[in-house]
C-alpha cells in the first residue's frame, strides 16, 4: 500500500510514519509532502492507495487540497488528520468529500481502524 502523507510539520509526519510502521507499512511506501501543492503534484504523477492530510498548512491547506483531489479522483480514500475538531469543520470536510476524519493526537489503533475501513487489504 502506498500512502501520501501531507503535513507541514516534519515532526508530525515522523510520528505518523512511526504509527504506520507499527502497522507494517514500510517507510518506502509512505511519500511525504509538506503542503497541499507539493502533495497534489506528487498525486498527479504517482499512484497512491490512501491520502492522509493535515488541514492547516501553508501554500495550500488540506481542505483546498482535498477539493483539488476530488475534482480529478472521487475514489481514493482521503483521511483528514488534524487538530480541527469543531463540528462545523468536520461537516465542511465531509461536504468537500473527505473519506474520514482523525483528530490529533491519535493512537496507532485509531489510525489502524481508519485505514482498515478504507483500504481493508492494506494493513
Amino acid at each position: 500500500m502506498r500512502i501520501l502523507l501531507v503535513d507541514d510539520s516534519g515532526t508530525m509526519r515522523a510520528i505518523q510514519k512511526r504509527c504506520l510502521a507499527k502497522l507494517g507499512i514500510v517507510a518506502e511506501n509512505v511519500i511525504e509532502a509538506e503542503n497541499g501543492q507539493v502533495a497534489f503534484d506528487k498525486f498527479s504523477s504517482e499512484p497512491f492507495d490512501l491520502i492522509m492530510t493535515d488541514w492547516n498548512m501553508p501554500v495550500m491547506d488540506g481542505l483546498t487540497f482535498l477539493k483539488k483531489i476530488r475534482s480529478v479522483n472521487t475514489q481514493i480514500p482521503v483521511i483528514m488528520v488534524t487538530t480541527e475538531a469543531e463540528r462545523t469543520r468536520v461537516v465542511t470536510a465531509i461536504e468537500a468529500g473527505v473519506s474520514d476524519y482523525l483528530v490529533k493526537p491519535f493512537t496507532t489503533e485509531a489510525l489502524n481502524v481508519k485505514i482498515e475501513k478504507w483500504v481493508p487489504s492494506g494493513v
